[in-house]
């Protein structure tokens, strides 16, 4: 695939549907669209129903609704073209054979429409990874988040954020290239650009401070279910999950590596790590199993530490941890230390499940974090790095502060795409489905 091409490809699942879309991007969209209805091209921006006929016998291949959709003002930036088709595999296959033999025409790659959006400046790389979200969402949270970074969020902030660095930097600029005329006031110009690029400063800190919330909401809130061997946890697991995740037995150590359940708690994503039974043992499988449990209890959200009647407190940990009492069903007295539980007769799950609930909402928001990538955080602090030290520079030659402040432009370009993303943007639209 070429980036002359005119790109095609499926827009709806493959197997049996009511209906096929089929898309077209490209500079041959117009004339491949007419020479499938054998006919000048229909209305534009409007669904037309016509006869498919094959180019080069005139066979029928369908009737369909067409739309035909000039360029700039399309999704991709570019003349487009859609084909809605009956959506029968052999009515699609047909008219993708159709395309396909057509000069100047090629099949989509993974990701293609949207990486020319993206290209002719239709969408921003932050807009564009809010779709990679939206279409990876799991959760409703997911979901709110996706759609906001989709809609701009995160793209508008930083826009805003460029333009008064820039207005700063041609002060700046100003004052360095006519430090000569009279009526460029240095000293004026150095402190409105101070004051301007101090408030962008303390707004990128401000989005800085939110505990990583997008980029935990995106991977899921971690709980990680620990203690002693034979404390319950495997048997905890599956009745979290609703389903036999993990293998109870009464032999201890049967836990050797973590075992992970995605579910969706309040919307949430929550992810439950089983982990093997913590315990000095002479196995070195089992003493490998502990070791990788307290890496996963170190890297957790919440650590959900199980107890049974008699058993040991929590080790200290950097993270929260709420104390479990399993096994609550069982003659003898009831434990009065953390939620008492009992997994098999399914007695405090309810109150379990919502303290879980509690503590991700409280770790990820309800999706309203600007930042959701670890490259959109390193970008920012490269950009704060930088105002930081115009922010210091009192006293410094104009050169170096203009420096600063070209530095700190250019890493806000990279949060939106516009400079230093060439070398991620394969890996980034090989993540999208055919025909997005």
């Amino acid at each position: 695939m070429l980036p002359s091409d005119t790109i095609y490809a499926p827009a709806t699942g493959f197997g049996r549907t009511a209906v096929s879309v089929i898309r077209l991007s490209g500079p041959q969209a117009g004339p491949a669209l007419s020479a499938l209805i054998r006919a000048p091209l229909p209305a534009a921006r409007r669904l037309s129903l016509r006869t498919l006929r094959e180019p080069a016998t005139g066979d029928i291949l369908d009737h369909a609704l067409v739309a035909w959709l000039p360029g700039p003002g399309t999704a991709t930036g570019e003349d487009m073209a859609e084909l809605h088709c009956h959506g029968g595999p052999a009515v699609r296959a047909a008219v993708l054979r159709s395309l396909g033999a057509m000069p100047g025409l090629a099949p989509a790659e993974p990701g293609a429409f949207t990486r020319r959006a993206f290209l002719n400046g239709r969408m921003d790389l932050t807009a564009v990874e809010g779709l990679a979200d939206l279409i990876d969402a799991e959760t409703e949270a997911q979901r709110r988040q996706a759609v906001r970074q989709l809609d701009g969020a995160l793209g508008r902030a930083v826009e805003g954020w460029r333009d008064a660095l820039l207005d700063v930097l041609a002060g700046t600029e100003a004052a360095l290239d006519f430090a000569d005329e009279g009526d460029v006031d240095d000293e004026a110009l150095s402190e409105a650009g101070r004051a301007a690029s101090s408030r962008v400063r303390d707004a990128i800190r401000a989005a800085l401070a939110d505990g990583r919330r997008g980029e935990r909401l995106r991977d899921g809130f971690t709980v990680v279910l620990a203690g002693a061997p034979n404390a319950g946890k495997s048997t905890l697991l599956n009745a979290l999950a609703r389903r036999d995740a993990a293998i109870v037995s009464a032999i201890p150590g049967t836990t050797r590596d973590a075992i992970e359940v995605r579910c969706d708690l309040g919307g949430l994503p929550v992810l439950l790590v089983d982990t093997a039974g913590l315990r000095d043992g002479t196995d070195a499988i089992e003493a490998e199993g502990v070791a990788r449990s307290r890496r996963r209890m170190a890297q957790a959200d919440l650590v959900l530490w199980l107890r049974e009647p008699g058993g040991t407190a929590p080790p200290p940990l950097s993270v929260p941890v709420l104390t479990i009492a399993t096994k609550a069903d069982l003659p003898g007295p009831a434990s009065a230390d953390g939620i008492a539980i009992s997994a098999s007769s399914g007695l405090g799950l309810d109150r379990l499940l919502a303290e879980i609930e509690r503590q991700a909402e409280i770790g990820l928001g309800a999706g309203d974090a600007l930042i959701t990538r670890e490259r959109q955080r390193l970008a920012l602090e490269r950009c704060l790095h930088h105002l930081d030290r115009v922010d210091g520079g009192a006293g410094l030659p104009a050169e170096l502060v203009a420096e600063d402040l070209r530095l700190a432009v250019r890493a806000l370009g990279e949060v939106a795409g516009r400079v230093g993303v060439e070398e991620m943007l394969d890996r980034l639209f090989s993540s999208f489905c055919i025909g997005k």
